[in-house]
């Protein structure tokens, strides 16, 4: 059996493959027996024609296709061990030579995982990024925890305002007929919320309680509910009652009640601390995220369509499981924004690309680099998965399969190799 790698451009490997004479005739000897039964030869029983009359009957290519496929796949295997390549498709095959009592000679042509040649990645120049904490943002976070802790009040001797909470009972119709989900008792509406269909909460401000009256609305092209888009109803509403929110006082005994300082000048102090680190985060993964772009920048790959192909598969399904979140799927996605699949598929394809490079620069630097997920790191992650879905530990880890948890040391052996980068990085101040 003989292999040679006649090219290799692109990250598209061609294969010559030789499959001796004698070998071929295992292969047809298997393709007759696994068809024997199909060749129906006047003179003989289904089945009991001997091959040479079968070929003779039916052509001598008859069994090429399955002695074929019964020869090339050890040669296949054989020849991506000897050349070191890993395929990412099935491969193209081409017949150069096929006969009785010849070698039988393929051509192959697949798309294999792209080498990687990297740039520079140790050293990167990047910009230091700082975001300072302003009174304003402590007093937002304090106006907050307020609204969080304020007491409903009923409201007395007035009509609706913004920011009332208005208690309804409303029913729904279209071309005057009720229709399913459109009707509710004892709703509670913040009034100037816009949680409801754009229009509904606007005419209610201005009524009384035991008012009876009718909101006229459209309901929008991207609704949740499919069969309502666009559609107009008329909602007869009944306002039974109406509440607002009051808000405490900003002072010590506030503090005390929301937190476990004495004072709000203490209050305001931990929030701070606590936007500070946040901040402080953010700017070191949105640092974190520039030294990627300008390390993945630098190396050079040939990555094979059919790679961004399937990632943007997978862009497609995550797009359409969460749409689906808000009463959406992909079809409807695609009607509402006038697009075809195409167009989305292109739309698609830099960003894909360019997640499929940065994937296998960070693996090419995690194999370069010698970067090992530890069992320590491994155990801590999954105590983290497992207290976030709120079960045992044990348990969980016993219904993780062997894949899930290489994926699991892929994602950890990922981001610590992006923690890697950075420290090599030079942090650059504006001023410099």
């Amino acid at each position: 059996m003989g292999v040679s790698l006649k090219k290799l451009e692109k990250s598209i490997a061609t294969i010559e493959l030789t499959i001796p004479s004698e070998k071929f005739e295992e292969g047809l000897n298997f393709a007759f027996k696994k068809n024997a039964s199909k060749f129906n030869v006047p003179g003989f029983r289904r089945g009991k024609a001997p091959r040479a009359i079968v070929e003779r009957y039916y052509g001598e290519g008859v069994l090429y296709e399955d002695a074929v496929e019964y020869v090339f796949d050890e040669a296949y295997k054989e020849a991506l061990k000897t050349f070191d390549l890993e395929p990412v498709d099935y491969p193209d095959i081409n017949i150069l030579q096929i006969g009785k009592g010849k070698d039988l000679i393929l051509e192959a042509t697949v798309p294999v995982m792209p080498e990687v040649e990297l740039g520079e990645y140790k050293g990167i120049e990047i910009e230091k990024i700082e975001y300072d904490v302003y009174d304003g943002d402590v007093e937002y976070e304090l106006e907050k925890l307020r609204q969080q802790n304020a007491r409903i009040i009923p409201v007395e001797g007035r009509a609706a305002e913004s920011g009332d909470i208005a208690v309804i009972d409303f029913e729904g119709f279209i071309d005057g007929k009720p229709f399913e989900g459109g009707k509710a008792e004892n709703y509670e509406l913040e009034l100037g919320s816009n949680t409801f269909i754009p229009g509904f909460e606007d005419q209610i401000i201005g009524h009384n309680v035991n008012d009876t009256f009718d909101v006229s609305v459209t309901f929008p092209e991207d609704y949740r509910v499919e069969e309502l888009r666009g559609k107009s109803a008329v909602f007869k509403v009944t306002l039974k009652a109406l509440n607002k929110k009051e808000l405490p006082e900003l002072d010590d005994e506030f503090a005390k009640d929301v937190s476990e300082f004495e004072t709000l000048e203490e209050l305001k102090a931990d929030i701070r601390k606590k936007l500070e680190e946040k901040n402080r985060l953010d700017a070191e993964n949105e640092m974190k995220e520039k030294a990627v772009m300008k390390v993945v920048e630098n190396a050079k790959v040939d990555i094979p369509d059919v790679m961004v192909e399937r990632q943007i598969d997978i862009s497609l399904r995550d797009l359409d499981y969460n749409l689906r979140y808000q009463g959406l799927d992909l079809n409807s996605y695609l009607s509402i924004t006038g697009k075809t699949l195409e167009n989305l598929r292109k739309e698609m394809w830099d960003g894909a690309l360019n997640r499929v490079k940065t994937q296998l620069v960070i693996d090419k630097i995690a194999k370069v680099e010698n970067i090992q997920v530890t069992e320590e790191e491994l155990e801590n992650r999954l105590k983290e998965m497992a207290e976030s879905y709120r079960i045992n530990l044990e348990e969980f880890k016993k219904s993780l399969t062997e894949s899930q948890i290489n994926g699991i040391k892929e994602d950890i052996a990922y981001y610590k190799t992006i923690d890697f980068i950075f420290s090599e990085c030079k942090i650059i101040s504006k001023e410099e």
